[in-house]
């Protein structure tokens, strides 16, 4: 949306968080019920349900007994897959340039968090390292998880939405 920019420098309310963010509407994020411990999850697969004529698709991460499918993208889904897979493109898939992209900039992705759900979205940070500083970016779960599984980065997830999951 160009016309939301007003001049070189770009929209004057960029600590503002976006309208579709979780927030309180009081400068603070709107808090998880539960703890924000951090469970160590692996990436148990990929798959799809079919309802209705379309075809969802979720990758399904678990802490070895609780489980929590997250809806990804038809091409996030090949991106994991690839890895899960052993299955090497004959040209870098999206994901991969990222990895290379970073590899040759001296940096790493260290950790991916997936921290927050509003509205059934999840939301993840990926935990990026160059030297002495650590980076904070924000991300999609599927993108981040499709990330962790290229650099061998573990994936975490707050003990509540592992919970919340296992209530539905």
């Amino acid at each position: 949306m160009p016309e939301e920019y007003e001049g070189p420098e770009g929209p004057d309310n960029l600590n503002e968080p976006p309208p579709f963010f979780p927030y309180d509407g009081t400068g603070g994020e709107v808090e998880a019920a539960g703890s924000n411990e951090l469970i160590e999850v692996q990436v148990e697969g990929v798959f799809q349900a079919e309802s209705g004529g379309s075809i969802s698709r979720f990758v399904l991460v678990s802490d070895g007994g609780r489980k929590l499918p997250i809806q990804i993208g038809p091409f996030e889904a090949q991106a994991i897959l690839h890895v899960i897979d052993n299955d090497r493109p004959d040209r870098p898939m999206t994901h991969d340039l990222m990895r290379n992209i970073l590899d040759r900039l001296g940096a790493s992705l260290v950790r991916v968090i997936i921290d927050d759900v509003w509205n059934t979205i999840y939301y993840a940070k990926l935990y990026v390292k160059k030297g002495s500083e650590e980076i904070e970016i924000d991300g999609r779960p599927s993108d981040a998880i499709a990330l962790a599984l290229r650099f061998d980065a573990p994936i975490f997830v707050t003990e509540a939405i592992l919970a919340a999951a296992m209530e539905d």
